[in-house]
């Protein structure tokens, strides 16, 4: 027998960069090789503890079975508390539907939303992910170049450029990955007022919330309930691993969401989504304390990293990303990223990955320890020490 080709829709999927440097650097510690990880945004502090103590309780209350497809209506009525006290918005537990990780929601809400042909706003530098959820929806992802020289803003005028009569959604990050950077309330109702004035919805990523270190984030929600909100529990609550995200959606469209989850997904983990209830309810304290501990990591890797002779005219104010420009130095950062990872062992991603606006960049990920940091800074200066007298 042949071999079976893999559909077409999945030979258009582009690898996700960052992960197989990730494989590559354990490969290379499995061969006793140290490595620094500034590549990745996975925070490196342990869950709050009552994340831990709820998962167990829910072991020895046997709470391991199906929830409803929504999700668990106690995290409903969690998630529809805390943005009721963050932002003073009013969301029904009946407009969220929990998920395994933020990344299958975006599956669903494409998958929902879009058909052959209809086309996604996003900017360019974007989250590496963006365009292919929306391709294998059989949308276009429609890039909007966002520069350094303007803090990598997303303004309604680059966007209104863009829009045609196949344009469904305008996708929004605020904090930003790569950039770090966070999109004000004002210019939010400035791209939803561009949006609703062309029957555009607005679909929002939020999952960096709860990482602003300069004044605040602000959720699309307070400019509209008619918009789309993803957010999850990895960043800010460092429960990457346990995968638990949700999307807020206006009730017209939980149904189409629902029928997708009943059948794909059935619902998400049981034990993960009382983790959830716990982190919103009795985590504020340690995720302060993360919180205060990557705005000195933040302060410092920018510190370091200009004095190394790259750039960053607009410093980051959310997330936990530098993003830097390295044009002067190579623009293949893809080499450039691997060339690093052999030579001074330190991970950090290409800034090719996250769209051809990137190119020349690298984002470096300050998701690490301190000690950790600046033993990695330390081999990057002298990488690119040596790589200038030679």
């Amino acid at each position: 027998m042949r071999p079976i080709k893999a559909a077409g829709r999945t030979r258009e999927i582009t690898p996700f960069i960052v992960m197989e440097i990730l494989e590559k650097i354990h490969e290379m510690e499995s061969r006793g090789i140290d490595v620094i990880h500034m590549e990745v945004g996975e925070p490196d502090c342990n869950i709050p503890e009552c994340v831990q103590t709820a998962t167990l309780q829910g072991f020895s209350c046997h709470e391991t079975g199906y929830t409803h497809s929504l999700g668990d209506i106690r995290l409903r009525r969690a998630i529809s508390e805390h943005y009721r006290e963050q932002y003073g918005v009013t969301v029904d537990p009946g407009r969220i539907i929990i998920s395994s990780g933020t990344s299958p929601a975006m599956l669903m809400l494409f998958s929902a939303m879009l058909d052959p042909g209809d086309e996604v706003i996003i900017s360019d530098p974007h989250y590496a992910c963006y365009p292919n959820f929306i391709r294998f929806a059989q949308g276009i992802p429609v890039n909007v170049p966002v520069f350094e020289e303007e803090g990598f803003q997303y303004t309604p005028e680059a966007i209104e450029k863009k829009i045609t009569d196949k344009t469904r959604a305008i996708l929004i990050n605020s904090p930003s990955n790569p950039t770090g950077q966070v999109i004000g309330l004002d210019r939010m109702r400035e791209i939803h007022e561009l949006a609703d004035s062309r029957d555009i919805c607005i679909v929002s990523d939020e999952i960096y919330h709860g990482l602003v270190y300069e004044g605040g984030e602000h959720s699309i929600l307070e400019v509209t309930d008619d918009a789309f909100v993803f957010n999850g529990f990895s960043k800010k609550f460092a429960m990457t691993g346990l995968r638990l995200g949700y999307l807020i959606a206006p009730a017209y469209f939980i149904r189409p969401l629902q029928v997708l989850q009943q059948n794909f997904f059935i619902s998400a983990n049981s034990l993960m989504q009382i983790a959830g209830t716990a982190a919103l309810k009795d985590a504020h304290k340690e995720t302060q304390a993360m919180k205060v501990a990557y705005d000195k990591r933040r302060k410092y890797m920018i510190q370091r990293i200009k004095a190394m002779g790259l750039g960053i005219s607009v410093e980051p104010t959310g997330a936990f990303y530098v993003f830097a420009n390295a044009k002067h130095i190579s623009m293949d950062s893809y080499a450039l990223a691997f060339d690093i990872l052999d030579k001074a062992h330190v991970g950090v991603t290409p800034g090719i990955d996250f769209g051809a606006n990137g190119e020349g960049y690298l984002r470096f990920s300050y998701a690490n320890s301190m000690e950790n940091l600046k033993i990695g800074l330390d081999r990057l200066e002298a990488y690119f020490r040596n790589r200038h007298d030679h």
